[in-house]
């Protein structure tokens, strides 16, 4: 089955913080959402539909009714033909599969896109169509949610790579994320592998914000918002996916701009999160030595690396200077268009 609802997203600032609700909703969950956000890749949406439909039946059989939702911001719905064909083959059989276009450019204005289609649903749980999950990634997210009572769950996304990095890119360690114990929490997410709470999100008003849709650092802004209004979020170690990395991604200047990009919308949202002059003024004097550091220790390492002929360091200490000049233009209002079109 394919749902084509249209219904507009609305621009502006998208979070409207209010007084600290409780950390969820009180009622036991009934329904969710898996949502994929594309943008011309079908090899990778056609790879992942048959994924999400397993896992939503493994929802489907523990009693909450899971559906599958296709985000497309191609302006001209690339995607429709295939994802319309995969839901109504015997592959989707008892599993509903939508299809929804948001034609703005930017990642924000997907990602509000699969809020509002998903207005009548009590759980959002987003991952990318370039990902995979394992086998109990739903389950381990619903797990940890009711036990938890939170607002938000986040898993790990371990690389896989098209083809194997140079021993450089390996030593820098630019492909390999947090880990940590289940039940902890944190303060911010990225929304490759993120179960919400619907329920919460809807009293407090809180949507991504479209001036980050070409930057990136939405899903930092939005979950830093999260904390902002009262709520947490809490890791759960066993709810993996599989990030599978292309080609074009495994190079020195991709890696070192996505640093620069990560510490550049780190900043961003700091000094967007508050709420009068002064506070943003203070805020860009600490960013501004937090990046300075950075640098510092960025440079140290690589110096030390090249007198050493010890690789890792030299790697690692260019990531730092990379994520540390980000800090530092983004204090300043630099935006890195990391998700600009040409």
């Amino acid at each position: 089955m394919v749902d084509t609802r249209r219904e507009g997203v609305t621009g502006g600032i998208m979070a409207i913080v209010r007084p600290p609700l409780p950390s969820c909703s009180a009622d036991v969950p009934r329904s969710a959402t898996i949502a994929v956000l594309t943008y011309r890749r079908p090899d990778d949406v056609a790879a992942i539909l048959p994924l999400l439909t397993q896992q939503a039946r493994v929802g489907l059989a523990e009693g909450l009714d899971v559906d599958v939702l296709v985000v497309d911001n191609d302006p001209g719905g690339a995607a429709e033909d295939s994802v319309r064909q995969f839901a109504s083959s015997p592959a989707a059989e008892g599993v509903v599969v939508r299809y929804e276009n948001e034609a703005t450019p930017g990642i924000s204005a997907a990602r509000n896109r699969a809020l509002i289609v998903s207005a009548d649903r009590d759980l959002l749980v987003f991952i990318d169509d370039d990902e995979r999950p394992s086998q109990h990634w739903l389950s381990s997210l619903l797990g940890t949610f009711r036990s938890a009572k939170s607002v938000a769950v986040v898993g790990p996304v371990i690389s896989e790579y098209e083809i194997e990095p140079e021993p450089w890119i390996e030593a820098g360690r630019f492909f390999r994320r947090r880990r940590l114990a289940t039940g902890t929490r944190v303060d911010v997410a990225a929304t490759n592998n993120l179960l919400l709470d619907l329920r919460w999100l809807r009293a407090v008003d809180l949507r991504f914000d479209l001036e980050f849709g070409v930057t990136g650092g939405d899903d930092t802004m939005f979950t830093r918002e999260i904390g902002k209004a009262g709520g947490w979020i809490v890791w759960c170690d066993e709810a993996v996916v599989f990030d599978i990395v292309p080609r074009s991604r495994i190079t020195r200047r991709w890696v070192v701009l996505r640093a620069f990009s990560s510490g550049n919308s780190w900043s961003l949202t700091s000094v967007k999160l508050r709420e009068s002059r002064s506070e943003r003024a203070r805020t860009r004097l600490r960013l501004t030595a937090d990046g300075g550091i950075r640098l510092a220790a960025g440079l140290a390492r690589v110096v030390i690396g090249i007198v050493g002929l010890r690789q890792a360091q030299r790697a690692r200490g260019v990531r730092t200077m990379a994520r540390g000049a980000g800090m530092v233009a983004g204090a300043y209002g630099y935006r890195y268009r990391e998700y600009r079109r040409s």
